[in-house]
C-alpha cells in the first residue's frame, strides 16, 4: 500500500510546520545569529569556504561530463580539431570556443541544466541545506531552477544584465525563493564576478523587458529602475556561496580574462510554495518531519518530487 505524500503544488499543499525554537524564535540550520540578522538587514550574504575541494569534486565531474559531450560535438561538426581533453578545467571551455562565433557557443544554451548526478549532490550537500535551513526552516524544497553557468571569455552571454531572479516566474505565489550561488574558481572583477544592489530584497517585482544584446532573451531592467543604492561587487574564492533572494537586483559583467568563471546557482524554497513544474522537476531535499521522504539520488534521475515507498500487505 503506497503511503500519503507530501503535496507538492498550489492545488492541494499540505502546510508544514519550519523548525522553529520557540524560545527564540530562530530557525535552526548553520548560520549564527549575527549571518541572519546581516542576511535580513542587507539582502543577502557571502558564506567564505562553504565548499572544499571534496564537495566540488561531483559538481566539477558533471561539468566536465558536458564539456566532453560539447568537445564531441565540435569536432563532428568540423569546427575543432583537438578536443583538449588533457587542459586544465578553468581552461579547457573557453579555449575550446577560442577562435568561435557566440552562436557556435549559444548553441548549447546560456546556461546548463543537466541531470548528471554530480548536480544531486551539490544541491543536497548539507553544508548548503543546513545554511538554507537557517533562513526558511527545515521543510526544504529543492527549486527546479538550477543553472549551471560557463562564463567564457568573448562570449556576450556571459555578461548577465540588471534584473531579478522573481522575473523568470513572475506567476508563482508571493513567497521568496533563496538562491544560493556558487564559485567553482575564484570569481574576480576581471572574469566577470557577481554584482547587486543592497537592501533590495523586498523591492516589489518590476517591470522588465527582454534585452537583446545577447541574442538569449535574459529579462532586463532599465538603468532608471535600479534607484540610488549602491552597487557592491563580490569578487570571491573558489567554494564560496552567496546566499539572497529572488527580488534581489543583481548583475554580472563580461568575462576578459583567460578562462571560464564557473558558477552554479541553486534555488531553495518551503514546500508549501509552487514547485514550479513548468520549469522543471524539483525535489524535496529535506524534512525533519518526514525525513524518510526526502528525494534519493534515484529519485531525481527519475524526476520524482520525493522517495515513493511502497509497502506488501
Amino acid at each position: 500500500m503506497r503511503r500519503a505524500k507530501i503535496r507538492l503544488n498550489q492545488a492541494n499543499i499540505i502546510s508544514l510546520e519550519a523548525d522553529v525554537d520557540m524560545t527564540t524564535g530562530q530557525f535552526g540550520g548553520s548560520l549564527t545569529e549575527q549571518q541572519r540578522n546581516f542576511y535580513n538587514t542587507e539582502g543577502y550574504l557571502i558564506l567564505e569556504d562553504l565548499l572544499n575541494e571534496e564537495d566540488m569534486i561531483a559538481p566539477k565531474e558533471a561539468m566536465q561530463t558536458k564539456v566532453n559531450e560539447i568537445a564531441d560535438d565540435l569536432a563532428a561538426a568540423g569546427l575543432i580539431t583537438d578536443k583538449l581533453k588533457d587542459r586544465p578545467f578553468p581552461y579547457r571551455l573557453a579555449e575550446l570556443f577560442r577562435g568561435l562565433t557566440a552562436e557556435d557557443f549559444l548553441k548549447f544554451g546560456r546556461s546548463w541544466r543537466d541531470r548528471f548526478p554530480g548536480y544531486y549532490h551539490l544541491m543536497s550537500n548539507p553544508k548548503i541545506v543546513d545554511a538554507v535551513e537557517s533562513l526558511i526552516g527545515g521543510e526544504i524544497f529543492s527549486n527546479p531552477v538550477y543553472n549551471v553557468r560557463p562564463k567564457v571569455p568573448g562570449v556576450a552571454a556571459g555578461a548577465v544584465p540588471w534584473h531579478q531572479d522573481k522575473s523568470y516566474w513572475p506567476d508563482a505565489n508571493a513567497n521568496p525563493v533563496i538562491t544560493v550561488w556558487l564559485s567553482f574558481v575564484d570569481a574576480t572583477l576581471e572574469n566577470g564576478c557577481l554584482h547587486l544592489k543592497p537592501k533590495t530584497r523586498h523591492s516589489k517585482v518590476l517591470d522588465w523587458h527582454q534585452e537583446t544584446y545577447t541574442g538569449t532573451g535574459y529579462t532586463a531592467l532599465h538603468d532608471h529602475q535600479l534607484g540610488r543604492q549602491k552597487t557592491v561587487a563580490l569578487p570571491v574564492k573558489a567554494g564560496t556561496a552567496i546566499l539572497f533572494n529572488d527580488r534581489l537586483l543583481h548583475m554580472s559583467t563580461p568575462n576578459l580574462s583567460d578562462h571560464v568563471r564557473w558558477s552554479v546557482d541553486l534555488r531553495y524554497q518551503p514546500t508549501d510554495q509552487d514547485p514550479m513544474p513548468q520549469h522543471g522537476a524539483g525535489f524535496l531535499v529535506r524534512s525533519l518531519q518526514f525525513p524518510d521522504r526526502v528525494a534519493t539520488l534515484e529519485d531525481w534521475m527519475a524526476r520524482r518530487a520525493e522517495h515513493e515507498h511502497t509497502t506488501s500487505v
